[in-house]
């Protein structure tokens, strides 16, 4: 009564020994694979560094990536076309030339048309075409300085083809609205109509 059989004992605590087993097994295997993967992954690691101290003189190497002249390029030709389509500055220039013909055009005791309509529209159209002309020649400035770079920096690696690209568009807008403005500065182009 006291004493049990082989038969009782694991039937009584059968649930008990497998998970007793289990866990037996369960510790023994993490022992192992903690054994077995840490010289592995000593090994690993020291293969990476050692890829790793190969690939820095290389990347120390390489030298600058374009990022600032693929920028400059960029603001070149973006520069070009505001001084083609006009800017805020622009347009704010010539409405404050607008206004002041008109001031002008109330205070003054003479009625020279002629006068009037350049205060009123001559001057703003020039306002404009003054600021559209320094947009252009910023474009201008910038896309041939971003063209020019590399003669100056890190000498074997080429300038990335979009880069120059984009920045031969900018210098071809800059001239294009520094042509335009200069053109409609001197009056060669739309120039205000004649009041004879």
């Amino acid at each position: 009564m006291g004493t049990k059989t082989a038969d009782e004992t694991g039937a009584a605590t059968g649930a008990e020994a497998t998970n007793d087993e289990e866990k037996v097994n369960v510790a023994k295997t993490d022992e192992v694979t903690e054994a077995e993967a840490g010289p592995a992954e000593d090994t690993a690691t020291d293969e990476i560094d050692d890829e790793e101290g190969e690939e820095l003189p290389e990347a120390a190497q390489e030298g600058p990536t374009g990022v600032g002249q693929g920028a400059g390029a960029v603001v070149s030709a973006a520069l070009g076309l505001v001084s083609l389509t006009g800017s805020w500055v622009g347009t704010v220039a010539s409405a404050r030339q607008s206004l002041v013909g008109q001031l002008h055009a109330q205070t003054a005791t003479s009625s020279d048309v002629a006068k009037l309509l350049d205060e009123g529209y001559g001057d703003a159209w020039k306002a404009t075409a003054l600021w559209g002309g320094v947009f252009a020649l910023i474009a201008l400035i910038v896309g041939v300085a971003v063209l020019a770079r590399p003669a100056f920096g890190a000498p074997g690696k080429p300038q990335a083809g979009w880069i120059k690209s984009v920045a031969w568009g900018g210098v071809a807008l800059g001239v294009v609205g520094l042509l335009l403005a200069v053109l409609k500065y001197t009056d060669l182009l739309l120039s205000l109509p004649s009041t004879s």
